[in-house]
């Protein structure tokens, strides 16, 4: 065998010297989770930069014939039980100078590896070829492409400053503030108060769906007076950048960078202030941390750790908990698990995948798949033990496996999945079939994401007794929680009693006291099939509007089933409120009874639109009261139009949602065109064959590319914003049954309505895009909590908590 110099020699046209715009993998194995610190060290291809474990790198010398790779080595460092701690010179943790935080310190080894013989050559060494050496140097000083990554997508939301500070107009009108005994002017609040920084008035807060807060003095003097910037007292200390400042004409906190002089101008002496309050944020966080997150998560509860395949825990990526969640979930079915796992090795998909395999779906879905059900990741970690003599011991925690190139796969192009930001676990699940499907090609022998799929049918029953039959797909169950169906009426009558006495008081309720409203799941299943009236409605057959009733039932009934709870409302003025309610869900379930009958003897369906009517039937029309109470609110006359249409006139707080989603649509300005003019009327033929691909009707891919604008993308997130437009026109017109053909459901699997609980995704915060998710499933005869990187026997699983619940069907 030739000398290993010379090997190295004969293989330099291999070797590349990267640039600052290449990408280079030093922190993960591409196609599984091995890292320089595992057994095997890590090998860094040194003409792509892709890294690979030690049991794959042989893959990718057989798949590109690159022989030469940086082979990266971590191992702990021993230190010593009597090493004296850092005195920190910076007031920072983890960072040079700053306190020491005891995180476990690494040497690291490299060496030039030739394959396939795996040839080693040490580095760094004098003897090496001047190549290799500024590759190798190049390599370890650039920034990783995972950081790299990690740092693009972290667009953490910071304060801005407001733009009414620097301009801000303050009144003298005699008002000095007191430097405490602080009162709102208009009642007898004592907390929660904010000072107006232009007249210098005392006012208390925003009252809280609940009771609890202020009694909106603060927010009802602005709107009297416009006067923009208040400062919350009581958060107000020498250090004013952490001062509680609210813009009300920008609805955020925002910073005041002359705070320092409107406070002086009522006499306010910062300096010697004590902080007596919490800041909105810190109220929001101390809210998270109540008994319903405690329960969640089952924090002070003797959760017996469990390790093994099929119980591997996720590392929290930053806000990644609702990715998370939702894959611990997906990953549990039988479809998934068959697809990337049973009938998929690593090794077939990396055959299979680009010459990057970073960035391809199937690839990194496998290598998840693999990482989450093989259980080489589920062992207990290593840390250092304070107490023990050998320094370490084995802890009840994992490390978990990081999905950072799954999230980075999957998120791409998507403005919210590629941030750090926290998001909607409903809306990633969605995202994610749809991706599935797609990369599927819609083949149902391979497509897993078919398992949740499931039709759904909408009768519309028409003043004349004419009907229409209108089919749609969907693949979550969404349903409104009827709180007038709650079980406990007595006790909630009881504690409402009680909470009054309290506020009267001035006492708070304690987490025992708390009494919330219980409705039973089979109500809320109810809600979905219960007849509805549309208004607006235009018969064919009376050739009028009219009134007409819409019952909903399913045309099949999927593998599995997801019921997604709508927890999260608009109440009265229009501000975002989170039920506080318990769902009583059984574990088995029976929904033959919401399966949908068709066509009945004796029904007469609802004729065709007369062409010559058909232009005047076909114009889009806004419900007048809906658009007079959106721009009540402050909206653009268009905008509401448009929200009222592209809602097909349902409700004020349908399209409400729509106008939030869709502020930024780049033809939000376009002015609404009849459908039956020939400027809106043309679309591109092979846009909608790029639509029927994705497995939508013909019709609905029209009308979608219509209303986007003839934008292939921004029609498919239309048609899943508006899931009523897929059953009749935007306009509420509907003729007859012939909208999805019968065919269409003959691919969807079905079977028996009855069902059983496996899964539960719970969360606790004021908003979806705040708070944590958290995973409960059902494995091997028990229930697990899967909680980011935790993973354990679930001594008391949240049944009556959950957002999403998944059920499996029952076949016997």
């Amino acid at each position: 065998m030739a000398e290993p110099m010379d090997l190295l020699r004969a293989n330099l046209s291999r070797v590349r010297i990267p640039e600052p715009t290449n990408r280079i993998y030093k922190q993960e194995c591409c196609v599984s989770f091995e890292s320089p610190r595992s057994e095997g060290g890590l090998f860094i291809d040194m003409n792509t930069f892709l890294a690979f474990g030690k049991d794959y790198v042989s893959w990718n010398y057989e798949k590109t014939g690159n022989p030469v790779y940086l082979h990266i080595k971590q191992t702990k460092k021993l230190v010593p039980e009597d090493r004296p701690l850092k005195k920190p010179t910076l007031l920072a943790i983890g960072v040079d100078g700053g306190f020491d935080n005891n995180e476990t310190e690494y040497d690291e080894a490299h060496n030039i590896v030739i394959l396939p013989d795996y040839v080693k050559l040490p580095f760094p060494s004098v003897e090496l070829p001047e190549k290799v050496r500024l590759a190798v140097d190049a390599i370890l000083m650039a920034e990783g492409a995972e950081r790299k990554e990690q740092l693009a997508s972290w667009t953490a939301d910071k304060k801005h400053v407001s733009s009414f500070a620097m301009n801000l107009q303050q009144i003298d009108n005699g008002v000095t503030v007191p430097p405490s005994g602080w009162q709102c002017i208009k009642c007898d609040k004592k907390d929660n108060l904010w000072l107006n920084l232009t007249d210098g008035m005392i006012l208390c807060g925003r009252k809280n769906w609940d009771g609890t807060g202020g009694n909106n003095h603060a927010i009802e003097h602005y709107k009297e007076t416009g006067y923009p910037l208040a400062v919350k007292l009581g958060t107000i200390t020498a250090d004013l950048e952490a001062a509680d400042v609210f813009s009300y004409p920008e609805d955020e906190s925002v910073l005041d960078p002359l705070l320092a002089q409107h406070l002086a101008f009522f006499g306010i002496d910062f300096s010697s202030l004590q902080k007596t309050e919490l800041t909105t944020a810190e109220r929001e966080l101390d809210q998270n941390t109540n008994f319903d997150w405690n329960r969640i998560q089952e924090s002070g509860q003797e959760v017996e750790p469990i390790f093994g395949p099929g119980y591997t825990g996720l590392t929290n990526l930053g806000n990644s908990c609702y990715l998370a969640a939702t894959m611990q979930v997906v990953f549990s079915t039988h479809s998934f698990r068959s697809r990337y796992y049973v009938n998929q090795s690593l090794k077939r998909a990396f055959d299979l995948a680009p010459a990057d395999p970073t960035v391809d779906l199937n690839m990194q879905l496998t290598k998840l798949a693999h990482g989450l059900l093989s259980g080489r990741y589920s062992v207990p970690a290593l840390e250092k033990d304070e107490h023990a003599n050998s320094g370490t011991s084995v802890t009840a925690k994992q490390e978990g496996i990081p999905p950072r190139m799954f999230k980075s796969v999957i998120a791409v192009g998507h403005p919210e999945f590629s941030s750090v930001r926290q998001q909607d676990a409903l809306e990633f699940f969605l995202h994610f079939l749809d991706n599935i499907e797609r990369a599927n090609g819609g083949n149902p022998e391979v497509d897993p994401s078919r398992s949740f799929k499931f039709g759904i049918e909408d009768r519309i029953l028409c003043s004349s007794g004419k009907v229409a039959y209108n089919k749609r797909i969907d693949y979550i169950l969404s349903l409104n929680i009827p709180l007038h169906e709650a079980t406990n009426k007595d006790e909630l009558a009881a504690f409402h009693k009680l909470k009054a006495e309290k506020v009267s008081e001035g006492k708070d309720l304690s987490n025992d006291e708390i009494v919330r409203p219980r409705v039973p799941l089979e109500a809320c299943l109810s809600s979905f099939s219960a007849p509805e009236e549309i208004h607006d409605f235009y018969s064919t057959a009376l050739k009028a509007k009219t009134t007409a009733l819409k019952m909903a039932g399913l045309t099949s009934f999927p593998d599995y089933l997801v019921l997604h709870m709508r927890k999260f409302v608009m109440e009265k003025g229009w501000v975002p409120k989170k039920l506080d309610v318990y769902i009583d869900v059984p574990d088995i379930i029976d929904i033959s009874h919401m399966r949908s009958k068709g066509l009945q003897p004796g029904e007469e369906l609802l004729p065709e639109d007369v062409p010559g009517e058909e232009s005047k039937s076909n114009e889009p029309v806004a419900n007048e009261d809906i658009v007079s109470q959106l721009l009540s609110m402050g909206f653009n006359h268009l905008h509401c139009q448009k929200a009222a249409i592209y809602t097909s006139n349902t409700g004020v707080e349908e399209a409400m949602n729509w106008l939030l989603s869709h502020m930024d649509d780049p033809d939000i300005d376009v002015p609404i065109e009849a459908k039956g003019s020939e400027a809106s009327s043309h679309v591109d033929q092979s846009k909608v064959d790029t639509l029927i691909s994705f497995g939508f009707q013909e019709e609905i891919a029209r009308k979608a590319l219509k209303a986007s604008g003839g934008d292939v993308e921004r029609a498919t997130d239309w048609i899943f914003n508006n899931p009523d437009a897929t059953t009749v026109s935007s306009d509420m017109d509907a003729t007859t049954s012939t909208t999805t053909p019968a065919s269409v459901d003959n691919t969807l699997p079905d079977g028996v309505g009855r069902y059983k609980l496996f899964g539960i995704v719970s969360h606790i915060g004021t908003s979806t895009q705040c708070g944590h998710y958290v995973a409960h499933i059902r494995k091997d005869g028990r229930w697990v909590i899967f909680n980011d990187n935790k993973v354990g026997a679930s001594v008391n699983p949240p049944k009556d908590m959950g957002y999403l619940y998944f059920f499996e069907r029952l076949n016997s």
